[in-house]
């Protein structure tokens, strides 16, 4: 079983950047795939990034053009780079190891999650 683990969160200002980092332990298998879903109050989660296992790296629209996801050349961590944030981007950002792929809805079917870190952004 592959544990992740979330970090990088915090509070910024509309317009600011934050790295959000997702570090892999355990059972990793290869070739592997691993995504970033976010969840706000109230809200249904939503997938915002991923990268296949084949290297193909999918965006969801909301975030097309800001959001950047990045693997480290170990393997075992995965980055979020965020710019040009929003307040709308507020929510919790979880890793999962089961996201291969953005398409709108699925995240709702994720099961190999971390524990999430906290992004708050404010006008």
């Amino acid at each position: 079983q592959v544990h992740l683990r979330e970090s990088g969160g915090g509070s910024v200002q509309v317009g600011g950047s934050l790295r959000l980092s997702c570090e892999a332990s355990g059972s990793i298998s290869t070739p592997f795939c691993r995504g970033w879903f976010r969840q706000a109050p109230g809200k249904e989660r939503e997938g915002i990034a991923a990268l296949g296992t084949g290297g193909d790296i999918s965006y969801a629209d909301s975030v097309k053009g800001r959001f950047t996801i990045v693997q480290d050349n170990s393997r075992n961590t995965l980055f979020l780079q965020m710019n040009n944030l929003k307040v709308d981007d507020s929510a919790m950002y979880y890793c999962a190891a089961d996201l291969c792929r953005v398409v709108p809805g699925n995240a709702k079917y994720l099961r190999q999650t971390g524990q999430g870190t906290l992004v708050t952004v404010s006008s």
